[in-house]
């Protein structure tokens, strides 16, 4: 008998890859950029600028408290909405969640550039059993909306490394 078990090892956009798509009805889009990781991370980490820039529904993000990686946002809509986020923020990995909203970013080096990653997806009120039971009944009432979300705020994100 072999005391060795397979090892399946995922980069931090292969494991943003799997929590958005046990994520319902997640938008999330992946691209090679053509500039250094370092540039990337740099733009992504500032998330106060560049979390409005990427996503239209947020009119001001601001960190509020950090521990480490640890960071907590509030987050205000242009209509005056506003919510708390807690953010794990290390270099290539950023995951987001609020009580309506889960969200991620992540970056690694590929060849010649880096490879990037964005996902948000719509999180039905009410914590408990009943919220996870209908989440995957109305997932694809969601994805219409945020399908779409994903590679609309990868593009934004994209379009300023070209400047």
């Amino acid at each position: 008998m072999k005391d060795t078990w397979p090892v399946a090892e995922l980069d931090a956009v292969g494991r943003l890859r799997v929590v958005a798509r046990s994520a319902p009805g997640a938008g999330y889009a992946e691209e090679h950029l053509r500039a250094p990781f370092d540039r990337v991370w740099a733009l992504a980490r500032d998330l106060e600028r560049q979390l409005p820039r990427m996503i239209t529904d947020i009119g001001d993000f601001t960190v509020t408290a950090a521990a480490g990686e640890r960071l907590e946002a509030r987050a205000r809509s242009p209509l005056g909405l506003r919510t708390r986020f807690d953010v794990v923020l290390r270099p290539g990995w950023c995951l987001m969640q609020s009580r309506f909203v889960l969200g991620g970013m992540a970056a690694v080096p590929e060849g010649d550039g880096t490879r990037f990653a964005f996902f948000g997806a719509l999180r039905l009120p009410g914590a408990g059993p009943v919220g996870r039971a209908l989440e995957p009944l109305v997932a694809p009432l969601l994805a219409p909306l945020t399908a779409p979300m994903g590679a609309r705020a990868l593009r934004r994100f994209a379009d300023q490394l070209d400047d």
